[in-house]
């Protein structure tokens, strides 16, 4: 699933008894311009994004030989290039075909793939032919039976080992019913395993994907939102409370350093309808990880790690980002950052920024220990306006000189 397939999800699937699991839809580009580097202080591997440090994708010793890359694609030659950089970190790469989004089809990937045949086909041999790790792909289904037959096999001549089928066509969305029947005639047509997928508004436990898997006479079950919004459905023991579910997913959040904003995003579909209750909105108020962990009481534990890791030397997105003989001589820290680095430094709570929009211009205030802070001055953006918070608090505090920044041009006059 985009932006829940991140590395603590997976994790705790896999700790409640998934086989494999998949990452979300990565696109071939993004992990092209990424560099591999290996992070010490969280025991990962992460695949950087060298202009602005964002983590494109992030794996651990944990998942290793269970976690699938799903690779978004029209391209054989970009395919290979991104399956020859990651396929010593990965457990197989499979292509997506079952995508049914704009941005997928504009692009010619997705479902688009399965109405450009020869690509899709020239694709997978492509990376069947010149990689060391299985191949897989993913399809949706055709509005006529014989085009999905034909379609299958065609893919399966490449030498893919295994197809995941979700049973709708592109048109198709989870409220309406999924053809297991379709399902059960491509796994009788098909030698290589067959992976269904489609089932998850009829799954609440284990039993149920054992039943699914039964219906469509598959070798095994792909369980998207289903696991999303209870991940311990793969317990053979039952699934468990929500509560336990959020607090082991914030425990993994906090000890692999996972985005603020990707982490209150799988929070959000946990909850589902529970964000209207009191201490949703509360969560839906937060916007740091220590304010998100706070509602659930784990702000102390979310505070030691952050000041673990710091100590430690990591640095979120900053250690991330480009290495100082890497980095260009204009290239400057920026306030948010430093102020939340002095803050964890000095054990106080992150800083919360508000923002005022008026008139097509904003204006932000940040809370600091019992105090706000604000420039005067009104910005184009929310983003530069809270940075433009954040430097007045760090001149206030004395982490910032006024002549230092006029010197390095970052305040002008």
């Amino acid at each position: 699933m985009v932006r829940v397939g991140t590395l603590p999800m997976r994790l705790l699937a896999l700790s409640f008894g998934a086989d494999i699991v998949y990452t979300e839809e990565i696109i071939d580009w993004k992990l092209l311009k990424s560099e591999r580097r290996v992070n010490d202080v969280l025991n990962t591997i992460d695949y950087v994004d060298k202009s602005d440090g964002t983590i494109i994708f992030r794996t651990c010793d944990k998942e290793k030989g269970k976690v699938v890359l799903q690779l978004g694609t029209a391209s054989a030659e970009r395919a290979l290039a991104v399956g020859q950089k990651v396929q010593g970190d990965v457990a197989a790469v499979d292509i997506n075909m079952g995508c049914p989004k704009d941005f997928s089809i504009k692009g010619g990937m997705g479902v688009a793939l399965l109405y450009d045949l020869e690509r899709a086909k020239k694709i997978l041999t492509t990376l069947v032919d010149n990689l060391d790790i299985p191949v897989t792909c993913k399809v949706r289904i055709m509005p006529e039976l014989d085009d999905t037959l034909r379609t299958v096999r065609e893919l399966e001549s490449t030498g893919i080992s295994a197809i995941g089928v979700h049973g709708r066509t592109k048109v198709e969305r989870p409220r309406h019913p999924v053809h297991t029947d379709v399902i059960r005639e491509v796994v009788q047509v098909l030698k290589i395993p067959v992976i269904a997928n489609g089932g998850s508004q009829e799954m609440h436990k284990r039993s149920d994907i054992l039943k699914f898997r039964e219906a469509c006479g598959a070798s095994s079950v792909m369980v998207a939102r289903a696991a999303q919004w209870n991940c311990s459905i793969f317990r053979e023991e039952g699934p468990l409370p929500i509560e336990e579910i959020i607090l082991q997913y914030l425990r993994l959040a906090i000890d692999y350093d996972n985005s603020p904003c990707n982490t209150k995003y799988c929070v959000q579909m946990i909850l589902r309808d529970l964000q209207e209750t009191t201490m949703g909105r509360k969560f839906l108020d937060s916007q740091t990880l220590e304010q998100i962990c706070d509602v659930w009481d784990l702000a102390p534990y979310c505070r030691q790690k952050q000041l673990e890791y710091h100590n430690a030397g990591l640095q979120g997105r900053r250690q991330a980002a480009p290495q100082p003989d890497e980095q260009d001589e204009n290239y400057k820290e920026l306030p948010k950052s430093k102020l939340y680095i002095y803050t964890v430094k000095n054990g106080l709570k992150l800083p919360k920024y508000e923002s005022i929009h008026k008139d097509k211009l904003f204006r932000a205030i940040v809370l600091v220990g019992e105090r706000r802070y604000s420039s005067s001055f009104w910005e184009k953006s929310k983003k530069y306006a809270e940075q433009s918070a954040a430097l007045t608090c760090l001149l206030h505090l004395g982490v910032e000189s006024r002549e230092k920044l006029i010197a390095n041009g970052a305040i002008i006059g």
